[in-house]
């Protein structure tokens, strides 16, 4: 079950009635919900439901643990506990096949050739999210910034809370536990804002990131030798649109259900590819990930308070780590280590030399290297393997093959996705304002018009999400 299906509107809508009508008992409202996550998140695979409350359970449990703790020391090692716990929960659904595997293929290289037997695991959806949100607590309560939950429920609907449970945003534990005891009065929740995101992400993935995926970066990724240079070379640009327009718009939706039922999350997006230096980028693009990582690896290491060599360690080990969260493939690791890489020296030029980028023409500069740059490290996100990323670079040569994918359909898709880039940061808040003078059933009912009207134009069928495999 996924956003852009007539079953999870059927669903949503039984939720939002449920969820609003026992909005005054709270344990029944958190059990609802708590109900409604796990039926969600079981829809794929029961066994998956119960991963889930097992992960939830044990982090529960260590959380109480580390409150109970009299030493710093003692808090230290069940916080020590808990980050193992929940990284080889990780490491094993979704590292383990991708470790042994590479281990064959070097005793093979070594001359050591036989018939390894790789056990195949099943990849559990969202589990690089939930097991996050596990981290998150654990370390929250351990700087103490939240309170452990002694009510279990208040937990449970925390890590399994189905809007953001399989593709984020990453909402930390001292974002959302507040919420949940919080008194919401109906006619206070922002149904404006809500209904704006959640049409604009059935938008930006129904129409934009879908026939961008079909019409063009689908095909010429599959079999780059066999198209043109400038097919190969709009296939990059068209697939960092679709992947923005993609997870993005995931993220609106998780956010506009989750205001709908009372709760907030934090922005994850913030037109990335306006961004004139990579660090910019980072703050721009899976805002939570990127903060996470900050908060819990980079500043945890030393950030940039140990001295310049350490500084620059920091920042490569963080960006690589976070290239291995994305995938458990060399190239998800290349592409982390690209971005290190880049950032480094980044960081070194700036450090070192005096540039100043308050001159227009020098943001433009910036944004359009940075742009460039973030585009190269998509064709090793995106291939599936260094041979074929290699193959599809070496396809930007194809100066002999004509144009076969590029037209105007896709080049006027493209330019709608750019477009979006560009506008008032705060074109949105700008909409809610306004909307909010019309009356709810008429924001509802023009809501409803823009869905049909997308269901008219977009595919029969939607591919998934593709942070899903993440």
């Amino acid at each position: 079950m996924t956003f852009p299906t007539i079953e999870y509107a059927i669903f949503f809508l039984i939720v939002f009635l449920l969820s609003w009508a026992t909005r005054d008992m709270k344990n029944a409202h958190k059990a609802i919900l708590c109900i409604a996550s796990y039926f969600f998140y079981s829809y794929w695979n029961w066994r998956f439901g119960v991963l889930l409350f097992e992960c939830s359970i044990v982090n529960y449990v260590l959380a109480l643990w580390m409150e109970s703790c009299v030493t710093q020391k003692s808090r230290k090692w069940v916080l020590t506990g808990g980050v193992v716990f929940n990284l080889g929960l990780l490491a094993y659904f979704k590292y383990w096949g991708f470790f042994l595997s590479s281990a064959a293929e070097m005793l093979e290289s070594l001359g050591f050739a036989r018939d390894y037997k790789i056990m195949e695991v099943l990849l559990p959806v969202g589990i690089s999210f939930f097991t996050f949100h596990g981290l998150s607590y654990l370390f929250d309560v351990y700087r103490k910034e939240v309170k452990a939950c002694h009510n279990p429920l208040d937990l449970l609907l925390y890590i399994s809370f189905f809007p953001q449970l399989v593709a984020g945003p990453i909402v930390r534990a001292s974002e959302f536990l507040p919420q949940l005891d919080k008194k919401v009065d109906a006619a206070n929740i922002r149904a404006t804002r809500a209904f704006l995101l959640i049409g604009l992400g059935l938008f930006k993935k129904v129409v934009i990131a879908h026939y961008l995926a079909n019409e063009l970066v689908n095909p010429v990724f599959e079999s780059p030798s066999e198209y043109g240079t400038w097919d190969v070379l709009i296939g990059v640009y068209a697939y960092a649109i679709q992947i923005y327009c993609d997870f993005s718009a995931y993220t609106d939706m998780a956010m506009g259900f989750a205001l709908l039922l009372g709760y907030e999350f934090p922005r994850n997006f913030n037109q990335p590819y306006r961004a004139a230096a990579l660090s910019d980028f980072w703050h721009r693009w899976h805002i939570s990930l990127s903060s996470f990582l900050r908060d819990y690896l980079y500043i945890p290491l030393g950030g940039s308070k140990k001295g310049e060599f350490k500084t620059y360690r920091n920042l490569f080990l963080t960006m690589l780590i976070g290239g291995l969260w994305h995938g458990a493939a060399w190239n998800f690791i290349f592409w982390g280590f690209l971005h290190g890489s880049f950032l480094c020296v980044e960081r070194f030029v700036t450090n070192h030399f005096k540039l100043d980028k308050s001159y227009p023409f020098g943001k433009i500069l910036g944004t359009v290297m940075v742009f460039h740059f973030v585009c190269l490290t998509w064709v090793f996100f995106n291939a599936e393997n260094f041979s074929v990323a290699w193959e599809y670079l070496s396809a930007l040569g194809n100066t002999h093959i004509a144009t076969k994918l590029t037209d105007g359909f896709v080049a006027s898709i493209l330019l709608i996705g750019a477009v979006g880039q560009f506008l008032p940061g705060n074109l949105i808040d700008r909409i809610e304002r306004g909307g909010t003078k019309f009356p709810l059933f008429a924001q509802a009912a023009a809501l409803a018009g823009v869905i049909v009207i997308i269901g008219a134009i977009g595919p029969g069928t939607m591919a998934p999400f593709i942070y899903f495999r993440f």
